[in-house]
């Protein structure tokens, strides 16, 4: 099954097969759509030859190349691995996400380090209600996710951070209450809220992100989450997730006068992404919260920068937002999110200077730009 839409003399195509998002010339979702209704080479040279300038064998080639793009067999990541879950875990914590009790058994300290660092401040040691039993077990290959005694996937330890992924996403899972299919997405960004909806940052690590969300939260707004926002299917709105905002070192001189218990906080190295942060807790009281979305913004801190804001392409957008996704490879999720995500506004926003950010982002808020 193939979805398309068109924008900007584009066709943006879906692939079912491969949960692929792809953005072509005309021509090529022509071709891609007769291949996928079994018409022969042949058949598509003859049918287009008469339609464009394209040589013959330029169609052949174009044609072949295609071709192997939608036969090549999705990679799927092998998962008969087992590890044994050891009798004694080594650490626990019960963390409490609005009436949601979640007991985490790390079975060293290495599991706690992959996640307790950014849910600490969710900890609770008088757990009442309603409890899941979140097991995290590893052994020098290895590591395994088991959710009430039933496991969810084992991955090799160098891809550790698919892991960290599927925790997440079990989280919001069982704090909204939805399950992996009812969600459009997970995006790599940030999150805010003015209280009637919300606003996406996205954009290269290093760019910003998480220190405009601090600056912004710390100035009338709500942290909705951090690096990792997830989309419902139903609504298309913007769901919270309790992780802490992480703070690179780099952003410590500017956010310190703000929060100066960032001075004593504790301090995280995480080598594989060759990153050293902190933690600032989100003003965020409600976790069920969800709102609208308003814009994505692609935000970057340039040193020295006069502040520059300006509308881009959807099309620009998709292709700087899918890498860094995951997209729900449900066909009518995938229909939905292509519908939801063409019609909502995509800005550039660079700057230095923090009130001119902030004064900049009420004003998409307000439809004041």
């Amino acid at each position: 099954m193939i979805l398309q839409r068109t924008l900007e003399n584009k066709t943006i195509l879906w692939l079912q097969k491969s949960n692929q998002y792809l953005i072509v010339k005309p021509i090529v979702a022509e071709i891609i759509s007769l291949l996928n209704n079994q018409v022969t080479k042949e058949e598509i040279i003859t049918a287009l030859s008469d339609k464009n300038s394209t040589t013959n064998h330029k169609l052949s080639v174009i044609i072949d190349d295609i071709s192997k793009l939608l036969t090549t067999p999705s990679k799927e990541k092998p998962n008969n691995y087992l590890v044994k879950k050891p009798q004694l875990f080594q650490h626990q914590s019960y963390y409490k996400i609005n009436d949601v009790i979640i007991h985490v058994h790390y079975s060293t300290e290495y599991e706690r380090f992959l996640v307790h660092p950014k849910f600490a401040h969710l900890e609770t040691s008088k757990p009442e209600g309603k409890i899941d039993s979140f097991h995290v077990y590893s052994n020098d290959q290895h590591i395994s996710f088991s959710i009430n005694n039933e496991v969810i996937e084992t991955w090799l330890l160098k891809d550790v951070h698919f892991f960290q992924g599927k925790f997440s996403m079990k989280i919001v899972e069982h704090m909204h209450q939805k399950i992996e299919d009812e969600w459009l997405g997970v995006f790599h960004a940030s999150a805010i809220s003015n209280g009637i909806s919300s606003m996406l940052f996205l954009g290269d690590s290093g760019n910003g992100k998480s220190t405009s969300l601090a600056l912004l939260q710390a100035n009338g707004f709500t942290c909705l989450a951090d690096d990792f926002v997830p989309v419902a299917a139903k609504n298309k709105h913007i769901y919270s997730f309790p992780s802490a905002i992480s703070i690179k070192k780099n952003s410590l001189q500017t956010l310190l006068p703000i929060y100066p218990e960032l001075e004593n906080s504790a301090e995280y190295h995480f080598k594989r992404l060759n990153k050293i942060v902190r933690y600032i807790v989100p003003n965020n009281n409600d976790y069920k919260q969800n709102l609208p979305c308003k814009a994505l913004v692609f935000i970057k801190y340039k040193k020295d920068s006069d502040i520059a804001i300006s509308k881009i392409s959807n099309l620009n957008a998709l292709e700087q937002l899918v890498p860094d996704s995951w997209l729900s490879p449900k066909i009518e999720n995938a229909s939905i999110f292509l519908d939801w995500f063409l019609k909502i506004p995509c800005y550039q926003l660079t700057y230095s200077d923090n009130t001119k950010m902030i004064n900049t982002v009420t004003k998409i808020f307000n439809d004041d730009l």
